[in-house]
């Protein structure tokens, strides 16, 4: 089979973790007899030293021609450094995510055995911890108007709107995935005090009776924040509203002991994104020691929602298997191990598909 992939690296660190991923996604080809074709496009600071637009026409034109998105990473610290600044790398993902539909961001969170013990919660907390956050990405304060600062400077406002279409699509992808897994959904909401989480907690009431096999509770977000680190194998599915799910995804993400493991989707109802949630860390940039490991499984979830679920479990594998040799980058290593090159990771994977 043919895949067209868009490649979108992004900045810092975004072109060497995606350049192993597309080493990986090679050897899956030469394996199973597939062809990836990719095409490369700029975004984020990239883009706006190149173009002065943190997401071209012309990248979104890539993206839309494509069968799926691999993205790197988005930030500089030339422009975080600089609040007044007009134009910024993120606007380039908010942008891209609103053009292409990108309506949910899935961030699945399992713990390796292997590295249960760099949590830093009790490896008895989170050893099994297996769930997935589904957030809602294109909707809520963050896309919601009015939104700005008074005229002299002293008030800022921010609007949170959501309406029945967004809630009820997120909704139903998270009925689905929750059938996909354990069968159990955790609604997190605020619904005592927001008026948007009233209707969410309305919406969802609504739609339980279509999927009388999934287990549905509430959880008002304070609790969810709480739950999420006292007991992370009590959730399977978790869907929330765009800034709670910022929040909570990342809270949750350190819970697996490092960020470089992680990865995620955005989908929409033509296109898909996948990433890792790690950031540019540009401190790395260009030094061939960053974990490629959070970009690798998001091409494996890329590979999943190709239809390729052979392929994809075959890179899951190979992730574990560098585990458990410890071929690994500094940040998974024990004291006294030598740390292995990002290349080196990468080809480590590579070979064993």
């Amino acid at each position: 089979m043919e895949f067209k992939i868009a490649l979108l690296s992004g900045d810092g660190i975004g072109p060497e973790i995606v350049g192993e991923a597309v080493k990986v996604l090679d050897s899956v080809g030469a394996k199973f007899g597939h062809r990836f074709e990719y095409e490369k496009a700029l975004v984020g600071a990239a883009a706006i030293d190149a173009t002065g637009n943190p997401y071209p026409d012309e990248t979104h034109e890539v993206c839309l021609r494509s069968d799926a998105v691999l993205f790197g990473a988005i930030g500089d610290p030339k422009y975080d450094n600089d609040p007044s600044a007009k134009v910024r790398p993120e606007q380039g993902l908010l942008k891209m995510r609103k053009s292409l539909g990108l309506y949910a961001n899935l961030r699945p969170l399992a713990v390796f055995e292997s590295l249960a013990h760099r949590s830093p919660l009790k490896t008895g907390i989170v050893k099994g911890a297996d769930f997935l956050c589904v957030r809602e990405l294109t909707g809520g304060m963050y896309f919601g108007r009015p939104q700005g600062r008074s005229e002299d400077g002293n008030t800022a406002y921010d609007t949170c709107v959501y309406t029945r279409e967004e809630v009820e699509r997120i909704l139903r992808l998270a009925f689905r995935q929750a059938r996909g897994r354990r069968n159990k959904l955790t609604v997190v909401d605020k619904a005592n005090v927001i008026a948007t989480s009233r209707l969410w907690r309305q919406i969802a009431k609504e739609m339980a009776p279509d999927y009388p096999d999934v287990e549905m509770e509430f959880m008002f977000v304070d609790n969810a924040a709480m739950q999420i680190i006292q007991c992370p194998t009590r959730f399977d599915v978790i869907v929330t509203e765009n800034l709670f799910g910022d929040i909570l995804t990342d809270e949750a993400s350190v819970i697996s002991g490092s960020l470089g493991m992680l990865p995620s989707a955005s989908i929409g109802e033509t296109s898909a994104l996948f990433e890792p949630i790690h950031g540019s860390y540009p401190q790395a940039a260009g030094k061939n020691i960053a974990n490629p490991m959070a970009t690798i499984l998001s091409a494996a979830m890329m590979l999943e929602h190709l239809g390729l679920k052979e392929e994809a479990s075959s890179v899951r594998g190979a992730v574990n298997a560098a585990i458990e040799k410890g071929v690994v980058t500094e940040d998974l290593i024990s004291d006294g191990e030598k740390p292995y090159m990002t290349t080196e990771v990468g080809d480590f994977i590579a070979s064993i598909i």
